[in-house]
C-alpha cells in the first residue's frame, strides 16, 4: 500500500490543541515532501486572526491558550508561533473559507499577515484536493 500524494487538513474547530495538531501535521507532511494544504473554517479561522490563537478555548485542562502553549514548550513541544513560521517557510497552503470568515463577521484585512491565507469556498478546497491523497477533518 502506498502513502497519499497529498495531505488536505479541514480544520473546523477552534479549540487550541486542534489547531496545534494540524500545524504539526502539515508541517510533517510537507517536510516529508507531501504537498499539504489546510483549510480553516469556522471557529479554527480565528486561529489565523492577528493574535488571534491566543484566545482560543483548550481542552485539556492545562488553562487559556497562551498558558497551554507555554506549557507544551516548556515539555519540548513546539509552539504555536513556531509551527505557523514553519508551515509557512515549507510552503503549506493556507485557505480559509469565505463562509466561515462572513459567519465570524471578520473579513481579510482580519487576517494576520504573515501567513499566505487565500480566501476560498469548500469548492476551491475539493478542487485542490488529490483523488490518490489522504484528507483529515479536525
Amino acid at each position: 500500500m502506498s502513502s497519499p500524494d497529498k495531505l488536505s487538513l479541514v480544520v473546523f474547530s477552534g479549540q487550541f490543541e486542534r489547531v496545534h495538531y494540524a500545524l504539526v501535521a502539515a508541517a510533517a507532511s510537507v517536510a516529508t515532501n507531501r504537498p499539504t494544504t489546510v483549510f480553516f473554517t469556522m471557529g479554527a479561522a480565528k486561529a489565523l486572526l492577528k493574535d488571534g490563537w491566543k484566545s482560543l478555548p483548550t481542552s485539556e485542562g492545562l488553562g487559556d491558550a497562551q498558558t497551554t502553549d507555554r506549557l507544551f514548550q516548556e515539555r519540548g513541544v513546539v509552539g504555536i508561533e513556531e509551527l505557523f513560521e514553519s508551515c509557512v517557510a515549507l510552503e503549506v497552503k493556507f485557505l480559509v473559507c469565505e463562509m466561515g470568515l462572513r459567519a465570524l463577521g471578520l473579513d481579510a484585512a482580519d487576517l494576520r499577515p504573515d501567513v499566505p491565507a487565500e480566501i476560498s469556498g469548500i469548492v476551491t478546497f475539493l478542487a485542490d484536493a488529490s483523488a490518490t491523497g489522504a484528507m483529515l477533518f479536525l
